[in-house]
Parts: structure tokens; C-alpha cells; sequence
């Protein structure tokens, strides 16, 4: 049994639970290794029980740390029977994470016998501080991610559209190791790059602007992400002290992360200096979250998160200042916490790059 598995055990009975079902596919993952898209994890005070269907058989018999039981139909209602047959009376259920559809199966499944009591992000707070292993995983998709960029910058000119630039970039991510693109790819040329979640599109990106790029690779199912701004040709002089201000930023909430310090005092560094610069309102988003399995994860680096920071957790710094009919800076790095402080993962260059 795993260390997270013995942790969410002892849970079950803090909260006096006979079993707790999880079904969320990261948190699915995370406590058996079972990586298909349709697994039901049944932790019991006796461990673990995977249910899955019989497309997954043979890679959950691989993958899986715990007992596998394959079943036909609902999953929810195959592990409502052994609900049934263990005698259970209290069950626990992943609130924020289980579909009505899959709850109400559940619920009619195990009747009335059986109390179903919503519970919140218990494996999510587990995977905030991430193990040796998930770490060197981190570190491998920030690189491949790294290399994908560098690989994919020399079709970047004017003339090439928004997607034929992302379909480059993620090609590149393939090419170096990733099995997919962690989010999809951002990539804003010109004005757009005033959309914090501009989509690619099919115009042709001009000169004498600036063009944002976040990406992230999945790579042994574990995320990066990475944000970086250049500069096509000579970028107006506005943008240019703009792009100075969100770096100052950046570094400046980075230089703040270490164990005992709060999420929102890291966001609040990065507001200080935007607002200085002018630019509070232009800082429309978080400063950061964390990542591994997913590309979202706690802690959120935000102004009201008061989530302690500790050593091995993995985070973006990311603030950034949009204006619209100009253009937007974004600047974002991978950044592990360590037990004397942080470590920036992503290697490449902050410096505004002219291509």
C-alpha cells in the first residue's frame, strides 16, 4: 500500500466512513497507477479496490497497485454491490468531481441503508506535495517542453498563422518525448495577445508586434507549462515597458515562494509591483497553480488562497497585464518548492527575443 493510500485511510475514519469511492481520473491514477479513462477507486479501511470495464482488463491487471475487479455497465453500480456485501453504511463520494449521473446511479444502487456523504478534495490535497518520483517527471515534461520551443521557433515569422504555429509547436513536443500537449496551445500574435486564453487562429501574424506563446507538454502523464512573449521584429515602445514590468513581477513572486509562506503572499508580491507600475488592473488572473497529473492543481496562487506552501510542491509564477487594442505579456515559469526554497525548473530565457 501506498503512503497516500494509508494517508486517505486514516481519513476514512476521521470522518467515520466505511469506504470512500473516487473517481476522478487523476486522483483515479494517482493512488493505483491505473491510467484508462473509465476507473472507479473503492478505498476501503481494509485498502484499495480498482473497478474498471473489460476494455481495461489486461492494462489495469499491468498498471494497477491494488486488486482489480472488472465489471459490466456502471461502475458505480458495480462497487454499490460490494457496498451491499461488505454491509457498509456510510460511503464517501467525491463531491466536486462525480457526475450527477454517476451519483444518482450510485445512490439508487445502494438505497437507502447506505448514507452517501459528499466529501471534498481529500485526494487533491494529497497530490499538492509531489514525491521524488513525480518531481523527476515534472522535470523531464518542463524540458521536453523547453526543447519544443526551441525546436519550433525557427518557422515563427511573419506571414505563418496562429495554427500552423501551434501545430508546430505541439508536433515538436511529440517529437521530444511528450505523448500529448498538457493544455491547448496558446499562441497570440499582435492585439489578441491581449486574450489571456486566445485561441490559435487562422490569420497570418504581422510584424512590429509581440507574440505570446504558453504551452505545456504531457510527458509520463505529468504537465508543464510554460508562457513566453518575442517580439516580431520591433514591438511598440509601450509594449516593450510593459513586457519589463511583468517581468519584474514575475520575478519578483518568484523570489518569494518558500516552505511557510502563503499562496496568496506570493500572488500579493506580483501585485505589488504591477500596481506600481500602473498596471493593477491590467492583471486580470491568478498568479499562478499548481500542476502534476493535471495542469490545474492546488494550490491556487491567488489573492484569497491561504494554502502554506511546502517543500515539493510544483507551481507556476505567471502574472501578466493586457490591454486591449495593444496587446498582452504573460511570462510563466515551472517552479518546485525546496526545503530552503524554490527552484525555477523551466531553463528557458526571459529575455524579450526579437525573431
Amino acid at each position: 500500500m501506498t503512503g497516500a493510500a494509508a494517508k486517505l485511510i486514516a481519513r476514512l475514519g476521521e470522518a467515520k466512513l466505511d469506504a470512500f469511492f473516487v473517481s476522478a481520473p487523476a486522483n483515479v491514477r494517482y493512488l493505483t497507477g491505473f491510467t484508462g479513462s473509465n476507473g472507479l477507486v473503492v478505498v476501503a479501511r481494509s485498502g484499495l479496490t480498482l473497478f474498471t470495464d473489460p476494455r481495461y482488463t489486461i492494462q489495469a491487471g499491468e498498471q494497477s497497485s491494488c486488486p482489480v475487479r472488472v465489471a459490466r455497465g456502471p461502475l458505480s453500480r458495480a462497487a454499490a454491490k460490494l457496498a451491499a456485501r461488505k454491509r457498509w453504511r456510510r460511503v464517501g463520494f467525491e463531491s466536486g468531481r462525480m457526475i450527477f449521473s454517476d451519483y444518482s446511479t450510485l445512490r439508487d444502487s445502494l438505497g437507502r441503508a447506505v448514507t452517501l456523504s459528499p466529501l471534498g478534495p481529500l485526494v487533491e490535497e494529497l497530490r499538492m506535495v509531489k514525491s521524488p518520483d513525480e518531481i523527476s517527471r515534472i522535470r523531464r515534461s518542463v524540458l521536453t517542453n523547453s526543447l519544443a520551443l526551441d525546436a519550433a521557433l525557427p518557422v515563427v515569422r511573419a506571414g505563418v498563422t496562429e495554427r500552423d504555429i501551434a501545430a508546430e509547436l505541439e508536433y515538436q513536443q511529440r517529437r521530444h518525448g511528450a505523448e500529448k500537449a498538457a493544455f491547448d496551445t496558446i499562441v497570440a500574435a499582435g492585439p489578441r495577445s491581449a486574450l489571456p486564453h486566445a485561441e490559435p487562429g487562422p490569420q497570418p501574424i504581422i510584424a512590429n508586434h509581440l507574440l505570446l506563446i504558453d504551452m505545456g507538454a504531457c510527458q509520463d502523464g505529468y504537465s508543464s507549462d510554460m508562457t513566453r512573449v518575442f517580439a516580431l521584429g520591433r514591438a511598440p515602445a509601450k509594449l516593450r515597458t510593459i513586457y519589463r514590468a511583468v517581468l519584474e513581477a514575475q520575478q519578483a513572486a518568484t523570489a518569494a515562494v518558500r516552505p511557510g509562506v502563503t499562496a496568496a503572499y506570493v500572488d500579493g508580491q506580483a501585485r505589488k509591483v504591477l500596481k506600481a507600475h500602473g498596471l493593477g488592473p491590467a492583471f486580470v488572473h491568478s498568479t499562478g497553480h499548481g500542476l502534476g497529473l493535471e495542469i490545474h492543481e492546488a494550490p491556487r496562487i491567488g489573492a484569497k488562497d491561504t494554502t502554506v506552501l511546502a517543500a515539493g510542491m510544483v507551481i507556476t509564477i505567471e502574472p501578466g497585464a493586457y490591454i486591449e487594442g495593444l496587446g498582452g505579456v504573460r511570462i510563466e515559469d515551472t517552479v518546485l518548492v525546496t526545503p530552503s526554497g524554490h527552484e525555477t525548473l523551466t531553463p528557458t530565457s526571459k529575455e524579450l527575443i526579437s525573431l
